[in-house]
């Protein structure tokens, strides 16, 4: 308890790997995939692909889908995600259509509806700590793969045609399949195996990066609409409170505009030794902006979850979103949490008011930070507070 978080990250980890240990102390391993892949960025363009497996029979889809984990806890999800053992065979990225049957069934199964037998034979007995990732879902131990095999993989029918399709370009895929109702996980596995975009163009792409870049194109796709749609009415403010961590979502009636604002509470990811808290912000205008976001993955994650309930409602606004992480987020779980959490919020009822100062005082009674540090942080709030516009004079 030396770090001074309410719970240990340390004996977490150490009990999920106690439970799955003797399960992975061999050179050959099988269960059933939920399906699960991935696709590393280390040496890039030279990677490590393989398949993830937990050594379970069964239906094991819940492993590898973060659509269904906002209802679990911390250690619920380090247990699962810790089961799923990495195997490792080294390509370059342009090996998409390599008729090795370690490629081909990598991408068999991140092609998968369903959970898939899978065994795997390694060189070595899977080693390593649990891999935890701001970015990606965490998976377990690793090892370098001699051969694996799957059985009878039933491949998710949208995602098939897509595939098909090689002169169709992988944003109008990714798009297409989103309003197919294809969850946005199993777009993103099949987005890093190259499985979509005209023939000649189709690369590995690490699981990292496609998280990120699904995200993104969805955002950008919905936004094209967002921009043509009538204002909303009134200041809206939406709230979810989970994994210690807070969120509210500040909608405001003006064209669009974004910011995501998060605070990082000592002992936390990414403000582990500190004294005060940590604040990082990245925005846009009506515009928009051509330059990757400061805070990462999470940005374009919260933009597209914004953009998924202005659309749906014809609406166009102003968007904040403030992120409270405070220290029981003992550890990283992934950039699905913030893509989840804020469509969650959305869901929920919210607070209207006719005001900013409103809003934002409803706010202020909601999260611990002093009203005035996230307006100081914030270059949405202070352009819409202190920017004079035409029809001030």
């Amino acid at each position: 308890m030396l770090c001074g978080k309410t719970r240990c990250p340390i004996t977490v980890k150490f009990h999920s790997k106690n439970k799955i240990q003797p399960l992975i102390d061999k050179l050959t391993i099988g269960g059933a995939s939920p399906p699960s892949v991935f696709i590393g960025r280390y040496g890039y363009p030279k990677i490590s692909i393989g398949p993830m497996i937990p050594p379970l029979m069964g239906d094991t889809s819940i492993i590898d889908t973060p659509e269904m984990w906002l209802d679990r806890s911390l250690d619920d999800i380090v247990d699962f995600r810790s089961m799923l053992i990495r195997g490792k065979h080294l390509v370059d990225i342009h090996d998409v259509e390599s008729s090795n049957k370690i490629v081909e069934y990598t991408k068999e199964l991140a092609l998968s509806k369903n959970s898939v037998f899978t065994e795997a034979i390694f060189s070595k007995k899977p080693r390593g700590r649990i891999a935890f990732y701001d970015e990606a879902q965490p998976h377990g131990p690793t090892a370098p793969l001699k051969k694996f095999d799957i059985t009878n993989p039933k491949y998710e029918q949208n995602i098939e045609k897509a595939y098909y399709d090689t002169d169709l370009k992988s944003r109008e895929a990714v798009f297409n399949l989103y309003k197919k109702g294809v969850n946005i996980s199993k777009i993103q596995r099949a987005f890093s195996v190259g499985a979509f975009g005209v023939k000649k163009f189709r690369r590995f792409v690490p699981t990292r990066w496609s998280i990120t870049a699904v995200d993104s194109t969805l955002g950008l796709e919905l936004l094209k609409k967002t921009k043509t749609n009538p204002w909303i009415n009134e200041y809206r403010v939406y709230y979810h409170d989970q994994f210690d961590n807070r969120w509210a979502i500040l909608m405001m009636p003006t064209k669009w505009m974004y910011e995501l604002i998060e605070a990082w509470y000592p002992n936390t990811t990414w403000n582990p030794y500190g004294r005060g808290i940590s604040i990082f912000n990245s925005y846009e205008f009506y515009k928009g902006r051509k330059t990757y976001a400061e805070i990462g993955g999470c940005y374009y994650s919260a933009r597209f979850a914004a953009n998924e309930l202005l659309t749906k409602e014809n609406r166009q606004a102003g968007v904040v979103v403030l992120r409270e992480a405070h220290p029981g987020y003992i550890m990283p779980i992934g950039v699905w949490n913030v893509r989840e959490s804020v469509r969650k919020a959305l869901r929920e009822p919210y607070q209207k008011f006719d005001t900013l100062d409103q809003a934002l005082l409803f706010i202020s009674s909601k999260m611990d930070i002093p009203l005035q540090r996230w307006i100081k942080n914030s270059a949405v709030l202070k352009d819409k507070l202190y920017q004079k516009r035409l029809e001030d004079f």
